[in-house]
């Protein structure tokens, strides 16, 4: 059974508003190795037996966006090519788009899993392309995605309506959230799982740097994780903000989604 490969990307220099995201992997491991629980997830998997978890610690960043992006990606085609999956630790959101261009030498590229509270597919943002509210937009511009399926979005625009429109992105608000379960038994190929904390109510994950209200339940999310069918060929967690958590609750629900995730590309 292939194993898993976890990567930090301690990257927030494309954040807008807040940073502090680049602090978030080194917390989120101590979390998930905390004696506070043990090391299985719900599908009964040690995530510390051998040949379940590989932790390869931090992909040492550049200060400079486009290297650091550049980096990002040579450090996942690694593992790739070493015939892991990659399952990365954020960082700000910007860095699914450069994880998900090292999967470009694959025959047909994944279909992506987008939980979040925002689209992310603004053209640009601030005057950045590669801001993270972009990377969608730069994932589909790319054809980086065979389809790009949102869940919990509660922030369109009009402008990141057109994207959707534009780019054909199936996009499921909070409200309907469990209509994505269903979908999900229909997708063919393989999955790429793109996990952004602030699709939960803030309620649930205070160390965010956007909250948005209405969201998403930690119990919910893993309900969509648990209907997924098709093989996951990687997954981020992303935009933990560790300035703005209490008591570490952001860094173990951060975890949890880790262990799950680990069950699912274990599949």
């Amino acid at each position: 059974m292939t194993t898993i490969s976890l990567l930090g990307a301690p990257w927030d220099a494309s954040s807008s508003y807040l940073r502090g995201a680049a602090a978030a992997p080194a917390l989120i491991r101590r979390a998930l190795w905390s004696d506070s629980s043990n090391a299985c997830n719900e599908r009964g998997d040690n995530l510390a037996a051998e040949g379940v978890l590989e932790d390869r610690g931090d992909i040492p960043l550049p200060e400079e966006a486009a290297a650091a992006r550049d980096t990002i990606e040579s450090a996942v085609r690694d593992v790739l090519q070493g015939g892991q999956r990659p399952l990365v630790l954020g960082g700000d959101h910007s860095i699914t788009y450069p994880v998900l261009r090292a999967f470009r030498a694959r025959t047909e590229p994944p279909a992506v899993l987008h939980l979040d509270a925002h689209a992310d597919l603004y053209d640009h943002y601030e005057a950045d392309r590669f801001s993270h509210a972009c990377p969608f937009a730069r994932v589909m511009e790319e054809r980086l995605a065979s389809r790009l399926i949102q869940v919990g979005i509660r922030t369109l625009n009009a402008h990141q309506r057109s994207q959707a429109s534009k780019f054909g992105v199936e996009v499921l608000g909070a409200e309907r959230w469990s209509d994505v379960i269903p979908l999900l038994g229909r997708v063919r190929g393989s999955l790429y799982v793109s996990l952004d904390l602030d699709v939960l109510d803030p309620a649930f994950a205070p160390g965010i740097s956007h909250p948005e209200p209405g969201g998403l339940s930690v119990r919910e999310v893993l309900a969509v994780l648990a209907a997924i069918k098709t093989p996951v060929v990687g997954a981020d967690v992303v935009e933990y903000n560790p300035q703005h958590d209490i008591r570490d609750l952001t860094a173990r629900v951060a975890a949890k989604f880790v262990k799950e995730l680990v069950g699912v590309m274990r599949r």
